[in-house]
């Protein structure tokens, strides 16, 4: 029982992570705030977001194979699985914006600032992803409670 506790609190503290530096990636890719010191944040912002998406994943599974239910419970509710197809969504998501980023960064000192239609891309990817990941926590709580099980 301690044990799932630490691992659903571990769970929710890596989802608040991501939560955190997603909003915070929103806010700060901005056209009217975009200037060298906003690029330099966007990439530390998504370097601690991409570390927050893994430890939203390794702690889901660790919930998983280590949680009182046990794997068994969880491999036949296909509410797991929409769970899972809903964060591999979020995930890719970030990639574009990620990949904009790092090149924004880099082309600087060249270039001067993005095109603003990739800064309202980028901006909008992150915007789709944290209103998918608004969602996940509906399957959640059915899950939680039972429904879904094919078993």
């Amino acid at each position: 029982m301690i044990l799932e506790s630490f691992l659903a609190y571990f769970h929710l503290i890596a989802i608040f992570a991501w939560i955190v530096f997603a909003v915070s990636q929103a806010a700060v890719c901005h056209l009217e705030w975009m200037n060298e010191a906003a690029l330099k944040r966007l990439v530390r912002l998504d370097t601690i977001l991409w570390t927050a998406t893994a430890s939203v994943a390794l702690a889901g599974l660790a919930r998983v194979i280590f949680g009182m239910k046990g794997v068994q419970f969880y491999a036949l509710d296909w509410l797991l699985y929409t769970k899972i197809a809903l964060f591999l969504i979020v995930a890719s998501l970030q990639v574009v914006p990620s990949r904009h980023y790092r090149r924004w960064l880099k082309a600087f000192p060249q270039q001067g600032l993005p095109a603003d239609d990739e800064v309202r891309s980028a901006r909008r990817n992150i915007m789709i992803a944290t209103h998918l990941m608004a969602i996940i926590p509906l399957p959640a709580v059915f899950l939680a409670r039972g429904f879904g099980y094919l078993g």
